[in-house]
């Protein structure tokens, strides 16, 4: 339902005040909330990466630790690039706008953030190009990752309408879906799995959408998700 932004009461400062004051202590208490799920998030179990990867990158050819980039945490976005498409999905497009330029800073708390898509990395590549991004992306379009995370899926899948997504069984959709993976390598340099998200998890990584929902109208989607969204150099504003 479209918020009817023209109907709301208009009060006095002293009123508003007061009404700021009750909602800040719901804000504070959810924050507080957020903290304990981020902590929870963080004692999650291990699952150790026994399969060796090879990516292709701007560095030629890596290996699943070579992409920490002597960092001990990854974070990688599967960004939905197939194969076969000519440009990359533009909500992972605006999702990585909204991330570009946060890897000079996470290196400096010892993470190292990364995109994966199975396009070719000549495609990739382009693309970065277009857009004006600096974040590093490889390709993983010659190993099983992307398959063995659940963030790709077989024509079978697709046909069948169903495949391990989200952690269920459900029609995943496309054959490409955007999520986070993060990773740990320790001292000896094995490689854990820690974490992932896909869908509406995604949501704690969306910087339009915290701005969004602070304004007036805020996300007016009506349940169709992020349907308004375009590439940047596509934009009409």
């Amino acid at each position: 339902m479209k918020a009817a932004v023209n109907k709301q009461k208009v009060v006095s400062e002293a009123e508003w005040l007061k009404a700021r004051k009750k909602l800040l202590v719901k804000e504070k208490k959810f924050m507080r909330l957020q903290e304990e799920l981020g902590l929870e998030r963080r004692s999650l179990p291990w699952v150790k990466v026994t399969k060796d990867y090879v990516f292709e990158g701007p560095n030629g050819k890596e290996s699943f630790a070579d992409l920490f980039e002597g960092r001990s945490q990854l974070v990688i976005y599967h960004f939905m690039f197939g194969p076969d498409d000519k440009s990359g999905c533009p909500h992972c497009s605006l999702r990585a706008d909204g991330f570009n330029g946060i890897n000079v800073h996470l290196k400096h708390r010892d993470v190292t953030m990364i995109c994966v898509s199975r396009a070719p990395y000549k495609k990739l590549a382009s693309y970065k190009k277009r857009m004006g991004w600096n974040f590093k992306w490889v390709s993983s379009g010659n190993t099983d990752f992307n398959f063995d995370y659940h963030f790709s899926f077989t024509p079978e899948d697709i046909a069948e309408g169903k495949a391990f997504f989200n952690y269920k069984f459900q029609d995943p959709g496309p054959t490409e879906r955007e999520g986070h993976s993060v990773f740990y390598k320790d001292k000896r340099g094995d490689v854990f799995h820690t974490y992932a998200c896909y869908s509406r998890g995604n949501e704690l990584f969306n910087v339009h959408y915290h701005y969004l929902d602070v304004v007036p109208k805020g996300r007016e989607e009506n349940g169709r998700g992020a349907f308004w969204a375009k590439r940047h150099d596509e934009s009409d504003q």
